[in-house]
């Protein structure tokens, strides 16, 4: 019989040697799934390469997830573009198969949840995709609800489920 011991992770601020990294794995997730960049999913995101310097503005945060020296996963919050400014939106959470089902995803949100009140975010809002059942599960056991209509100007247009939280 054959037992593993998870892996610690480690949950932490991301930094500019994160970049190709995290890029990397999101590129990584997103093809596993079959998120092309001609439907405007994340991968299309013209700053994907630069999340330490589109984090580093007023009211964002993103933290990576770091395993054995590795980034593994990440997810963060900013403020939601063309919408009112006390709604945020939960961002680019994404992590490696070697480490979902660890709790990490709900870790991380958690985090997230907690800076943007601390902003003063009064709702925080995401987008994902039918896809991503799972991640759908978590969000809806956090108190997100979903929503028919999408807010802000996110781009992600193939982005079918819109789910929002009060804070």
């Amino acid at each position: 019989m054959s037992v593993t011991t998870p892996v610690l992770a480690t949950l932490r601020r991301i930094t500019a040697d994160d970049n190709a990294a995290i890029a990397h794995v999101i590129r990584q997730v997103s093809a596993e799934y079959g998120l092309t960049a001609d439907k405007g999913y994340t991968v299309a995101d013209p700053n994907l390469d630069e999340l330490y310097q589109v984090y580093s503005q007023p009211g964002a945060a993103y933290w990576v997830v770091e395993q054995n020296g590795q980034v593994v996963g990440g997810g963060g919050v900013a403020p939601l573009g063309c919408s009112e400014p006390d709604i945020c939106e939960l961002q680019k959470m994404y992590f490696l198969p070697s480490v979902r089902g660890q709790g990490l995803a709900k870790r991380l949100a958690l985090m997230a949840l907690d800076h943007a009140r601390e902003q003063g975010f009064k709702q925080c809002y995401l987008e994902t995709t039918a896809f991503l059942t799972e991640a759908i599960r978590l969000y809806e056991r956090l108190g997100f609800a979903h929503i028919a209509e999408p807010l802000g100007c996110t781009g992600h247009v193939d982005c079918e489920v819109r789910m929002l939280k009060p804070l």
